[in-house]
């Protein structure tokens, strides 16, 4: 072997007597090329295969470079030497000792890396050397099992930072004696926090645990006197960790040292401002602490800190207050403060993620204006103002559910305050108008500012019907929906929505009942009530009936031509919107109409029309579902009398209905039966 170095060294003073290389690269190209190995910043490791000392130049295998020819002077620049135990050598001349190694022997494996990057390299930098080639597995639960090997070895020193390098010492230095050295050079409170943190973890394995526990806790008691008024969060974590410390050790407390309760009784403490300065991961406990120095009073003041926390810290405060049977006086902080539109951005950021069953009779419209409100609020924190807007975006079930229970009136508000709000851009406004329009079809027309032909067209219907309709609307909005709300509430908390069927089938009824919201909502919108009490009869409208033989077969048919919801087969009660009837409507007596009747075209000849009398319109209306006014049958021919009202063109505002006094019966034709309808409960006759 030093035989062939030397006639390397032969070769390349020669190559630098001819010029072709420097006299100083000499001892670096030597070193190469008796390695084999070199590593370049770009291209990673290499095999050095040849050196053509004619070409002055070597043949290097790099991993997307085979066989690269590099001159001998740039490579004594570029190139690295690697020695044969470099773990990237390693890893190209034998990968299966060092799989076995991972497998057995975590410590040497470790040892290699940190020695081939001189002694010290970050987490990050060993698991990219190592995963995927060396440890294909879990890499997070090998590293688990090597560092509790790590810190038992007196060799390797942990820093309490991840992002802080791993050093391997050839000296081995004790547990205790790293930790403590650690400790005592640490610089300021917070740092020294990070290492008494380990000791109390490590304190078992110290060679004498008392004496380490004791110093620690003497420095700390010392710090605390210090930033107890200055700086009340870190004290307050500092405690914790010292009275870990003395439990752990044994130790007994020590006189005049500052408590968690002189941090928590100090007049003008800011509690919510001082959760937020430590780790959320140490919530819990500060609450228990300062309920525990607090006994009378602690739920109010968390009451008061809710709207200036955190979301997280707000999860931790609302748990507590649950857990103590404070629930009542929680949800009448959060109507307050929604009502108001005071609550804060993070606050309902966690009122939006939480959404439980808890607290649904909260969670409505009015939510969604105070977010709004919120929002635009926080304008100039971005921070605070973009956490929610963000959510609110990317949750699709969200505005849904807050709208889920609202009224038609309360959902066009709530679409012209989204409309004119500044906290969304176009195309997000877009997307969440596209949410409400998919369970209301009818704020199309207030976003479009367009209207169909069907929206413009009344519907005329009996009081019968209309009362019907308004039940089933009540029961949708009072019973059906909410029910649904709080099953998509259980269901999510189960967990794991992609294959949670019972979320599924939840929201698929949603979905159903909400078109089925809309949908009603829209007939009651354009619905007039009627008692067809100003029917005149010369002529079939709605509220007659005709009798009319077929001119093919001299067959007679009585129909009853009523509202849009009367229908009735068996009893020959057919809409006024049926092809038959909208033939008959205008016409009167010896007029012969036609219409088409599955394919093919009847013909009908009137012979006989007589009104149909109902009684009046009820006197009370139920107030829950919308509206309709009260219209006469003479509708039927593109008029509008609104009784109760201003008669409208547009279903925005339909006229309420009243109390109306019925005229004398029309005494109905002897020869016709009158149909079997109702007046609602409440009608006057």
């Amino acid at each position: 072997m030093d035989a062939q170095k030397s006639g390397i060294r032969q070769q390349l003073e020669a190559l630098a007597a001819q010029g072709k290389i420097g006299a100083r690269q000499i001892e670096k190209l030597l070193a190469l090329t008796t390695s084999g190995f070199c590593y370049h910043n770009h291209w990673g490791v290499g095999r050095i295969t040849t050196m053509d000392v004619v070409l002055a130049r070597f043949s290097i295998d790099f991993p997307n470079k085979p066989g690269h020819h590099m001159d001998l002077s740039f490579a004594a620049e570029s190139l690295k030497p690697l020695g044969r135990d470099h773990i990237y050598v390693r890893k190209i001349v034998n990968m299966d000792e060092l799989r076995q190694m991972a497998a057995l022997n975590h410590l040497e494996l470790i040892k290699l890396v940190l020695k081939s990057l001189g002694g010290k390299a970050t987490l990050e930098q060993i698991q990219k050397i190592l995963v995927p080639d060396v440890i294909g597995d879990d890499w997070r639960k090998w590293w688990e099992a090597a560092r509790m090997e790590i810190k038992k070895d007196g060799h390797f020193v942990i820093p309490a930072k991840k992002t802080d390098p791993i050093v391997y010492n050839e000296v081995e230095i004790s547990l205790q004696d790293r930790l403590m050295a650690d400790f005592r050079a640490a610089k300021g409170l917070k740092a020294r926090l990070a290492i008494a943190a380990e000791l109390v973890k490590n304190l078992p394995e110290l060679t004498d645990p008392k004496s380490a526990a004791g110093e620690a806790i003497n420095t700390l008691n010392s710090e605390i006197a210090t930033h107890q008024r200055t700086q009340p969060a870190t004290a307050l974590e500092a405690i914790f960790v010292r009275d870990d410390l003395r439990s752990a050790s044994g130790l007994p407390p020590v006189e005049g040292e500052v408590t968690a309760g002189d941090i928590w009784t100090q007049p003008d403490l800011k509690v919510a401002e001082l959760f937020e300065q430590v780790p959320a991961t140490k919530h819990r406990r500060m609450l228990q602490s300062f309920c525990q120095f607090n006994p009378d009073n602690w739920h109010v003041a968390i009451l008061n800190s809710l709207n200036t926390a955190s979301a997280k810290l707000v999860s931790e405060l609302a748990r507590v207050l649950i857990q103590n049977d404070h629930l009542n006086e929680l949800k009448e902080t959060l109507a307050r403060l929604i009502s108001q539109h005071q609550a804060s951005s993070e606050l309902l950021l966690w009122l939006a993620r939480e959404r439980s069953d808890t607290f649904a009779d909260i969670l409505g419209p009015e939510v969604f204006r105070a977010m709004l409100s919120a929002i635009e609020r926080d304008q100039f924190n971005e921070r605070k103002a973009n956490k929610l807007r963000d959510f609110i975006l990317s949750d699709q079930s969200l505005l849904v559910e807050l709208i889920g229970t609202a009224d038609i009136d309360v959902i066009k508000d709530l679409t012209r305050a989204l409309q004119l709000s500044p906290s969304f851009d176009d195309m997000d406004k877009r997307s969440l108008l596209a949410r409400i329009v998919k369970s209301y079809p009818v704020i199309q027309t207030l976003i479009t500012g367009e209207q169909t032909a069907r929206q413009e067209t009344h519907l005329i219907v009996s009081w019968t019907s209309l009362e019907r309709r308004r039940q089933e609307y009540n029961e949708l909005v009072q019973k059906k929906i909410p029910a649904n709300s709080r099953e998509i509430a259980i269901a999510r908390s189960y967990g794991d929505l992609r294959e949670n069927h019972e979320y599924k089938a939840a929201k698929e009824m949603q979905k159903l009942l909400m078109n089925r919201k809309a949908e009603l909502e829209e007939q009651l919108l354009r619905a007039r009530g009627t008692d067809f009490s100003n029917v005149k009869g010369d002529v079939v409208s709605v509220g007659t009936r005709v009798r009319v033989s077929e001119t093919a077969t001299s067959q007679s048919e009585t129909f009853t031509i009523l509202g849009a919801w009367d229908s009735d087969p068996e009893q020959n009660i057919i809409s006024y919107l049926t092809p038959i009837a909208q033939a008959l409507i205008g016409h009167g007596v010896g007029d012969e109409v036609e219409f088409e009747f599955h394919g093919g075209v009847k013909r009908y000849k009137i012979e006989h029309i007589a009104p149909v009398f109902q009684p009046a319109a009820p006197l009370v209306v139920p107030e829950t579902a919308p509206s309709a006014p009260v219209a006469s049958a003479s509708e039927s021919t593109g008029q509008t009398t609104a009784i109760a009202g201003p008669a409208t063109s547009t279903p925005e505002a339909p006229a309420a209905p009243m109390e109306a006094s019925a005229p004398a019966p029309t005494e109905p034709a002897a020869d016709l039966p009158p149909p079997q309808l109702n007046p609602p409960s409440g009608s006057a006759a």
